[in-house]
């Protein structure tokens, strides 16, 4: 397997040269292969959101290396990290972050539309994602007429919608009851298993990290 996404020494300190400064990343590691599913674990308030961020090409390391397929994205200018985080990575959230607006079906076609995709071959894709995950027959109505679960189903269609090499997840089920969760947790790791691509999963949940392929800690900065 490839590697999808290298994590090479990566540090975070916030408020850098204050009394109260924070590091939350110190020289972290983590090698990320297509295929690969791996959960995040880590306390509250230990980085992951930070980790996650860096990785998605959000946010910018202190020091150390974010290698995307293959390429450092270090010292690439904006406009570079831009495509790339929008072509190569998806994001899922705690929360579904769908659009109102719009229906399920656009929601999921919406970045292909922002990628140059047209209108009816990213029908065709949005249409065949949702139906991965059993909700094709929501596709015309909008979040608010949608179930929590279907919410975040439709999130996972969107965010692999531009078929993405890394899909990064933060605590993708934690906003939903225990049954849900497992049932949306598990149309996920289809949806990832079909696609091939490299997922890394933070959860709080044991039992769910123990359905992934490994699991990486985050604690004193490191991955372990």
């Amino acid at each position: 397997m490839s590697d999808a996404l290298k994590l090479e020494g990566i540090s975070k300190t916030y408020n850098r040269g204050k009394p109260n400064a924070l590091t939350v990343l110190d020289e972290a590691e983590l090698v990320l292969a297509s295929g690969e599913v791996v959960a995040l674990v880590a306390p509250s308030g230990a980085g992951k959101s930070t980790l996650l961020h860096i990785a998605g090409l959000l946010d910018t390391a202190d020091a150390g290396a974010v290698v995307v397929g293959g390429t450092d994205m270090t010292r690439k200018a904006d406009a570079e990290r831009t495509r790339v985080r929008r072509q190569e990575v998806g994001f899922v959230y705690q929360f579904h972050h769908l659009l109102p607006e719009f229906t399920a079906l656009e929601n999921v076609m919406l970045p292909q539309w922002a990628n140059g995709v047209a209108e009816a071959q990213a029908r065709e894709h949005a249409m065949a994602l949702l139906a991965r995950v059993g909700v094709e027959g929501r596709a015309g109505n909008r979040p608010a007429a949608l179930s929590g679960g279907e919410q975040q189903r439709v999130a996972f269609c969107r965010a692999l919608a531009n078929r993405p090499r890394v899909l990064l997840a933060d605590e993708p089920t934690g906003n939903l009851d225990p049954a849900t969760s497992d049932t949306v947790f598990a149309a996920l790791m289809e949806l990832v298993r079909e696609t091939g691509l490299a997922a890394l999963i933070a959860t709080h949940n044991p039992e769910l990290a123990a359905r992934m392929d490994r699991t990486v800690r985050l604690e004193g900065g490191q991955l372990l």
